[in-house]
């Protein structure tokens, strides 16, 4: 019996990982398309835009986790159905809870898993991506601004540098303003360094000329100066950054209600989302339930398994349905929170009572053929 589970695991394993990568791949393509006008058009460096998006992981792999779970099952146990190992699993007297034990297995390992990335890995993951964008976007020296090459900050607005220092200032800096409708300002300076106010980030230009063109007049006028501020654009982001729900620890979460200076409307969805971490990970349990039970309990059919699959998928559809549509109810009302929890035992309890009592044949009036009883025992 031990090698039957380890072969069935394996199964599910290399399925697992198959399905898993594959939707990870897809997501992960759609998600880095947000950064790829950063890469082109900022000069994001590659490696930080990898490490960017690789950040993202974690929470897709906890939203994917699940489904991929009941792809996996679905698809090993119908084809051990189809290739007549179940059948002889059946004949041999396995009972149809022995033949889950895979799936538990598998199950609550891989819910273990997910429970450690939703309570630790995802606000830190979170933490660090939502650390990253706000560089990217606000510190426009060392990300934005690359050494010999000429960076658009906004339209009409180019910044030129030769060198980046240690203390963070910037060497032989050249900026062209083409911004007004009116003139055209071109800086030169020896050095420079940004700064961050409540309207936006300025640079400081230290001992440099500015030379001015009138558009209309085509008046030129030359000033030297020690010190000089350009702003950089009242549009660019704001130095605060604010820390979202997804970086929360699951203490805060769920300490929610507490905390003064939250709305009631913020602390239930907050509250909401602390569940949602404890409770989600069970949902590969769950899956992986649904995927197999219908197959280990379900009468054998030589022309294939569509009923049953096409069963357990609207089954695993209504399940995922409930959740988002209770967690929405939950976040307006706090009361309704027990749905959550309702929503993951029952079907759980379902599969338990399927694979303990169910017998397809009771309710067969047909009177079979000696050879489908042969495959129903």
């Amino acid at each position: 019996m031990k090698k039957l589970n380890l072969y069935i695991s394996k199964q599910i394993f290399v399925g697992f990982t198959l399905v898993t990568f594959s939707l990870l791949a897809i997501l992960w393509l759609t998600q880095s398309l947000r950064f790829v006008e950063l890469v082109t058009n900022k000069g994001l460096p590659v490696g930080l835009f990898v490490t960017m998006t690789s950040l993202l992981m974690p929470r897709l792999f906890s939203l994917l986790s699940p489904i991929a779970m009941f792809a996996a099952t679905l698809f090993v146990y119908n084809r051990m159905l189809t290739d007549r190992e179940l059948v002889v699993m059946k004949a041999a007297g396995i009972s149809p809870l022995k033949n889950a034990i895979p799936v538990f297995y598998f199950g609550i390992l891989m819910t273990i898993f997910n429970l450690y990335i939703n309570i630790w890995g995802i606000p830190q993951a979170e933490a660090a991506f939502a650390e990253l964008e706000w560089k990217v976007k606000n510190d426009v020296s060392h990300l934005m601004f690359r050494e010999g090459q000429f960076t658009e900050v906004q339209p009409g607005l180019t910044v030129f540098i030769t060198t980046h220092e240690k203390d963070g200032s910037m060497s032989d800096l050249l900026l062209n303003d083409e911004r007004s409708p009116e003139n055209k300002i071109t800086l030169t300076a020896e050095k420079g360094r940004v700064i961050y106010t409540d309207k936006g980030p300025r640079i400081i230009l230290v001992k440099g000329v500015r030379q001015e063109v009138s558009k209309e007049s085509r008046r030129f006028s030359s000033l030297s100066f020690e010190r000089y501020s350009i702003d950089l654009g009242s549009d660019q982001p704001q130095l605060a950054k604010d820390e979202g729900v997804r970086e929360k620890s699951l203490i805060e979460l769920l300490n929610a209600k507490d905390d003064k200076s939250l709305t009631e409307a913020q602390a239930n969805r907050y509250v909401v989302e602390g569940n949602k971490r404890l409770l989600n990970p069970f949902y590969n349990l769950i899956f992986a339930l649904i995927g197999c039970v219908g197959l280990i309990v379900g009468n054998f059919n030589r022309r294939g398994q569509t009923k049953i699959i096409s069963v357990s998928i609207t089954a695993m559809v209504c399940v995922q349905a409930l959740q988002l549509t209770f967690e929405n109810l939950s976040a307006k009302n706090i009361s309704l929170i027990f749905t959550l929890y309702t929503n993951l035992i029952i079907p759980f309890l379902v599969c338990i009572y399927l694979l303990l009592f169910y017998n397809p044949a009771a309710g067969n009036k047909r009177k079979n053929t000696p050879g489908e009883r042969l495959y129903e025992e």
